[in-house]
């Protein structure tokens, strides 16, 4: 937390130069302890914004509309994404999916889930990598694609936010002055990185949290062995009223009303091909409408 109090320090006393250098340090960074070492003044030269301009000019119809969709999978630990998102690989080319980066955080405090960690750091660290994933150029297969490309990401930097970061203020691992920060650095870089970071819509796959749990017990990760049911059921609740209820209180208009499909994934859909169909027609429909 002490990064995002650097952070939003900088924000408020320096310049736009410090500022744009702030974003800059986070784009070339590959590690929170990179990050922690970058945060000095220095020209502003982003690669990784040169290649992200010219791939959403790739994505764009000659009507200067974009053809690029972007949909994250949201839902409980243990839920599904993870089998979801290879079906959803093998059922059309024009959809790409950037899957979680898990083997980062399962290297970080030997193996401590970044979904189950207490820390301010490890909220911090999170949230980074998520940002990180999310400006990642789409490929370029799927931009020269003819039809209409999707690039899915399982989870964002919004449920970052608005699960996991306030589900651990309202636990109290965090109190109100780090949580204001957090929340402050977040607006931050998601003003920053504007269009970049935006989605068009929302896949929940939801879950009785006893089947979230009966899952994570099956694969057996090693950082998992320390989630709790109750655990399980705050984090369900949390999506509850975001992406059902609507009323979690949301500070982005374009994420205030933006479509959700909601799929019921309580059925073990990893061998049922039956269901697996069923899904992916309303997963097209749900692409085609947005």
């Amino acid at each position: 937390m002490f990064l995002l109090h650097r952070c939003c320090v900088f924000n408020r006393m320096y310049n736009s130069q410090t500022q744009a250098c702030i974003v800059h340090a986070f784009r070339q960074c590959e590690s929170f302890d990179n990050l922690l070492q970058a945060f000095k003044p220095k020209p502003y030269r982003s690669t990784m914004a040169k290649r992200t301009i010219s791939s959403n000019a790739a994505a764009l119809n000659e009507d200067g509309n974009t053809r690029l969709k972007r949909v994250s999978i949201e839902g409980n630990i243990a839920v599904g994404k993870s089998t979801f998102s290879r079906l959803l690989r093998q059922t059309c080319q024009d959809w790409a999916v950037v899957s979680e980066p898990v083997s980062e955080w399962q290297n970080i405090d030997n193996g401590t889930s970044k979904e189950t960690g207490a820390s301010p750091q490890k909220t911090t660290f999170a949230c980074m990598s998520r940002f990180k994933t999310q400006l990642q150029p789409p490929p370029a297969c799927l931009l020269s694609s003819p039809g209409t490309p999707v690039q899915v990401y399982e989870r964002s930097v919004y449920s970052d936010r608005y699960i996991f970061a306030l589900n651990m203020y309202e636990l109290g691992c965090i109190n109100s002055t780090e949580w204001a920060v957090y929340q402050d650095y977040h607006s931050f870089l998601v003003e920053q990185f504007g269009h970049q970071v935006e989605l068009e819509g929302i896949i929940y796959l939801k879950a009785p949290p006893e089947k979230c749990m009966e899952r994570l017990k099956r694969r057996g990760r090693p950082e998992e062995k320390t989630v709790q049911l109750d655990y399980l059921y705050k984090l369900h609740e949390q999506h509850q009223r975001w992406l059902v209820d609507r009323s979690t209180e949301i500070h982005f208009d374009t994420l205030k009303k933006i479509p959700v499909l909601e799929l019921d994934a309580s059925v073990e859909f990893q061998t049922d091909a039956a269901v697996q169909e069923n899904y992916m027609t309303q997963v097209r429909d749900f692409f085609q409408s947005l």
